[in-house]
C-alpha cells in the first residue's frame, strides 16, 4: 500500500535500535494514547483519553528495558488504539472501534470508507512497513529472528476482576509460548497463564499472524496486568521477570528448519 503522507509515515511509528542485533524483534503496537490533532480528540472525555482504553500503560517501557537487555530493535505505534489498533486487520471493527468496554468513542461513529482508508494508510500502514523493513533485512543479513508483542491489560474489566498476573499469548505456532511456560515456575510469586486474559479467538493475534507467522517466525504475545506496572520501578521489575521466562526460552528454542536437531 503507498502512503503518501510522509509526515504521517514519520510520525505514526517509533523505531528503536533498529541495528540491534539480539535474537529478538520486539512490537508494542499500543505504546501511545496520542491523538492527532486532525481527529478532534475522537470526542472522548480527557480520562477516557488517558485509560487503558487508549493505549497499553507501562508497554512501552517495558518494551523498551527488553530493547536494552536483548540489544533487541523495537517498532511502537505513537498513535492511540482508539484511532487505529495496528493489531487489528482494516476490516476489523475493533480496528477503528466505536466502543471500548464501556466507553463510547464518538469520533469513530459512522465512519466513511475514505476516512477509514485514511487511517489505514497513516497509522497501520507504516506500523507494518517499519516492522517488514527490519524482518526483511534480518532475514538478508542472516540474523535469527523471533517476534514478541509486548502489551498490558486492566485488572478489572467488565466490572469483573482478572486474577492473572502475566499472559502468554500464542496463535497456530506456540513453540515460543510453550518454552515460556515451561519456565513459569521460577516466577512462583506470579499467576502466569496461557492466551490469558485473551486468546486467538478474541482476534488479539492479528501481528502474531502476519508479522510472525506469515514470515516464518517463532513468535508469542506477552500481556502484564497493568497495575503491575504503576512506577517506572514496577516497570524495570516486570522487565526483568519477562527476561526470567524470555530467556530460557530463546535458548531452548530449535531453529525452524534445523534438522539437526
Amino acid at each position: 500500500m503507498q502512503v503518501s503522507d510522509s509526515h504521517a509515515q514519520d510520525t505514526a511509528v517509533e523505531v528503536v535500535n533498529a541495528d540491534g542485533s539480539g535474537q529478538v524483534l520486539l512490537l508494542c503496537e499500543h505504546a501511545s494514547n496520542h491523538i492527532p490533532d486532525r481527529y478532534q480528540g475522537l470526542g472522548l472525555q480527557q480520562e477516557h483519553s488517558l485509560s487503558h482504553a487508549a493505549w497499553d500503560p507501562g508497554a512501552r517501557a517495558v518494551a523498551l528495558h527488553l530493547s536494552r537487555a536483548l540489544d533487541a530493535p523495537l517498532v511502537a505505534g505513537r498513535v492511540s488504539r482508539l484511532v487505529y489498533d495496528c493489531n487489528r486487520p482494516p476490516e476489523a471493527p475493533s480496528a477503528m472501534p466505536e466502543k471500548s468496554e464501556l466507553i463510547e468513542v464518538p469520533g469513530n461513529r459512522g465512519l466513511t470508507d475514505a476516512q477509514r482508508q485514511e487511517r489505514v494508510a497513516t497509522v497501520y500502514a507504516p506500523f507494518c512497513a517499519a516492522t517488514t523493513k527490519l524482518i526483511e533485512a534480518r532475514k538478508a543479513a542472516n540474523v535469527p529472528t523471533v517476534l514478541v508483542t509486548m502489551h498490558s491489560f486492566t485488572r478489572h474489566y467488565y466490572g469483573k476482576e482478572r486474577a492473572v498476573e502475566i499472559g502468554i499469548l500464542h496463535d497456530s505456532d506456540s513453540r515460543l509460548a510453550d518454552a515460556m511456560l515451561a519456565a513459569a515456575p521460577a516466577l512462583p510469586h506470579r499467576r502466569i497463564e496461557r492466551n490469558e486474559p485473551y486468546g486467538p479467538q478474541d482476534g488479539v493475534t492479528h501481528s502474531l499472524q502476519i508479522h510472525g507467522i506469515a514470515h516464518g517466525l517463532d513468535n508469542v504475545m506477552i500481556e502484564i496486568r497493568n497495575d503491575l506496572l504503576s512506577t517506572p520501578a514496577d516497570e524495570e521489575a516486570l522487565a526483568e521477570e519477562t527476561l526470567t521466562l524470555l530467556r530460557p526460552a530463546l535458548a531452548a528454542l530449535t531453529p525452524k528448519g534445523d534438522t539437526n536437531a
